[in-house]
Formats: structure tokens, sequence, C-alpha cells
């Protein structure tokens, strides 16, 4: 008899990837320091991380079915390799002065290994996890926003210690065994697992089904609600990246905060922002993946319609906090919501094609922040800007309910047929 393996370490386990990857939110702590050792240009350093998180994007579209096919071990193994290589080879890079080689180390081979290292944990956590969706999504994309309050101060002082170089070589090692010595212990449920060892339905409000793929990856790419919930991600990430790109000025212009004040409002933002990825996911496990992004569209348009108007600065970092909150929340929910919509056996396929919606945010966010500020020279314009935008979000977060409804009717049909089918057979 086959020995079941304990969820919660196989939680553990995704943890410990998430956190390793995610330390690509600490790449800016790594800008001044390569830009006074080799005097490459901010805009130069910066476009570094741009190209990690493009190709976090892309690789686990690209990949996300061959990932599906293999064991999360395998995928795991892949992740360590191409995440580890990636940052060793930045620190090879430094050597060289070669900046080309640093975009192909951390830049292509890093985000890579993102790609892979995030879909593989999230996709076996939610099979393993069918009754608490939410928060087994939620610890692990925990992990990867507090990754880089762990990561950072680190970084921070091996670089004065070793040199910028060995500091790379240092971290991709022990990102590797991190990794690594994680998925040894990731693994798919058997066969037929559940829980409670009873099954409930896709499409339920709390997404608290075991159906193992209802929906394949090509059929999900088909449908109105897939393409909903691409858009509502996508909203979501581009007006959370906004902020967080404007904030620290956007602190001193309106509610008078010093520049060192709004370096450690900036701070602050990273801890909200893993905590609202596993409280608002561990929520929607009770309320509804539906009302909850409905809820996140809510709370950020009363937030951005009247941020310009606040200039107490604690009710002003409070507001930021709280948009910030539901950025981060964004990441961790969609995993649960494909699981209700589509079923769980190609979920980490499906998952990399909805994440092509983090790649285009990445790019289209900034630039479309930047050239309404150019436009209206003020912050003013960019909050309402996006403002609007996210009435778009909700407007969609109503219309995915009638695709959902549609989905379950014709399930529930489907389901009457077999009925009938049998009862004739028999």
């Amino acid at each position: 008899m086959t020995r079941v393996k304990n969820r919660w370490l196989i939680a553990a386990s995704a943890v410990g990837i998430h956190i390793s990857i995610g330390s690509v939110y600490a790449w800016s702590v790594y800008t001044k320091p390569l830009i006074e050792k080799l005097g490459w240009g901010l805009k130069e350093t910066q476009f570094t991380f741009s190209l990690a998180i493009f190709f976090l994007g892309i690789s686990a579209a690209f990949l996300g079915r061959f990932l599906e096919k293999q064991s999360p071990r395998k995928s795991g193994l892949l992740a360590a390799i191409f995440f580890g290589a990636g940052i060793a080879g930045s620190g090879l890079a430094i050597k060289m002065a070669s900046l080309p080689l640093l975009y192909l180390s951390y830049g292509v081979l890093g985000g890579i290994g993102l790609g892979i290292g995030y879909i593989t944990p999230v996709s076996s956590l939610v099979k393993w996890f069918p009754d608490k969706r939410g928060l087994a999504s939620g610890l692990a994309i925990m992990g990867f926003g507090f990754a880089a309050l762990i990561s950072g101060p680190l970084v921070v002082k091996l670089i004065p210690a070793v040199g910028i170089d060995n500091t790379f070589f240092i971290m991709g090692a022990a990102y590797f065994v991190v990794i690594f010595l994680s998925s040894r212990y990731l693994a798919a449920p058997p066969e037929g697992w559940s829980p409670g060892g009873g099954q409930t339905k896709v499409l339920s409000k709390s997404g608290t089904d075991n159906a193992a793929g209802w929906l394949t990856a090509n059929e999900a790419i088909k449908t109105r609600r897939f393409w909903y919930l691409w858009a509502m991600f996508f909203i979501n990430i581009s007006c959370g990246i906004t902020i967080i790109s404007v904030a620290s000025p956007m602190a001193q212009d309106f509610a008078g905060l010093s520049a060192v004040a709004a370096a450690a409002m900036v701070g602050f933002m990273g801890i909200f922002n893993g905590g609202g990825r596993i409280g608002w996911a561990t929520f929607s496990d009770f309320i509804g993946r539906p009302n909850t992004f409905t809820l996140f569209f809510i709370i950020q348009i009363i937030a951005y319609f009247f941020l310009p108007g606040i200039h107490h600065p604690v009710l002003f970092q409070c507001v930021i906090f709280l948009i910030i909150s539901c950025y981060g929340a964004g990441f961790s929910t969609v995993p649960p919501y494909i699981g209700d919509m589509f079923g769980t056996k190609e979920l980490g396929t499906i998952l990399g094609y909805i994440l092509t919606a983090w790649a285009a945010a990445g790019m289209a966010g900034p630039l479309l922040a930047a050239w309404i500020r150019t436009a209206t020279s003020s912050y003013n314009g960019v909050l309402y800007g996006f403002a609007g935008l996210l009435l778009l979000g909700l407007l969609i977060s109503f219309l995915i309910r009638l695709e959902i409804k549609r989905a379950e009717l014709n399930l529930g049909d489907k389901e009457n047929e077999d009925l009938n089918v049998s009862a004739f057979v028999d």
C-alpha cells in the first residue's frame, strides 16, 4: 500500500521554493552596487529585473504543458538548475563586466527558473488542498511576496563582505540547494484521493471540488471565463505595479512625507504584499473567488478616487497598504480560481497561460502610468486613469459570474444526461 504524503509538508516544500525564487523582488539591492562597480546606468540595470519577470510569464506559458506531464520533483529539479545557474551566472557576468551576459543569466535563465518554480508547487498544492485551495495557494505565494524581506538584508551584508560577484555565486548555490531539497518531497496526490474521502462539484462557491480535470488547457483557453480571468489579473497587476512604482514620490507630494519616511513606507509595503497573499486567499475559501475579486476592485476604485485628497500621513499610508494587499492577493487567488472553474488536472498549464498577464502588465502598467503622468503633469491623473481601468475590472468581475453560471448549468445538464443513460443501460 502506497503511503500518502503529509499535505502540510507538501505546503512547506512549496514555501521553500517560493521563498527562493521570490528573491527576485530584492533585485533593487543589487542596483546601486552594480552602478558603482561597473558604471552601468540605472535604466540598464533595472532592465535585468524586467527581463526576468518577462521570461517568468513566457516560460510559464510555454512550459506549463510539459511540466504537467512530468512529476513535480522533476519540475522542481529544472527550477533549481535554471534559477541557481541564472543567479550564479550573474556573478560570472560581473567578473567579466558583461551586461549582455547578465541579461542572459539573470534575465533569461533566472527568468525561466522563476516560471518553472512558480507554477510547479502551486499546481501540486491546489490538488492536495481541494478543501482549502485559497489557504494552500496563499501559503506558497506568500513566500514569494515575503522573500525579499529575507534575501534583501542578507545580500546587503554579503556584498561588502565578499564582493558583489561572490554574493551572486553564494546566493545561486544556496537557492539551488533549497529548491532542490524542497522539490524532493513534492508529489501529486494519489488518484482519487481527497481529504474527506468525498467528492464535490466544480465551480462551487468556495471552490472545494475534487474533480480531477474537468477541462483541458486547450478547452479552457477557448472559454470566455478564461479571458475574463486573464483580464482581471492583468488589470489588478497593472494598477498595483503603478502604485509600487510611484509610491515614494506620491507620498511626498500628497501626504508630505520626508524621503526617509517614504522609503520606510515602501519597505512596509512588502509586508502587506506578502500578508495580503495569504490573508485574502484564505478569506476567498469562505466567500468564494468571484466575490473576492469583486471586492478587490471595489476597494481599489474607492482608494484610487480618494487618494489624491488624502493628506494625513498615517491615513495615506493605510490606504496604500490596503491597495498593495489587494495587488498581492491577486497572485494567490488566481490559482484556486482556475481550479474552481476548470478542475485541477491541467491547472499548471492553465496557470502558465494566465501568467502571461503578469508579463504583459509588467511592461504595460509602468508605461501607461508614465504616459498619463506626462500628459497630465500630476499623479492625480494617473490615479483617476487607473481608477477607470479598475471600473472595467469590476464590470468583468460580474461578467465572469454569468459565464460561471452558464458553465454550471451546462455541467448539470450533462450530469443528468449521464444519469439517464446509466439508468437506461441498467
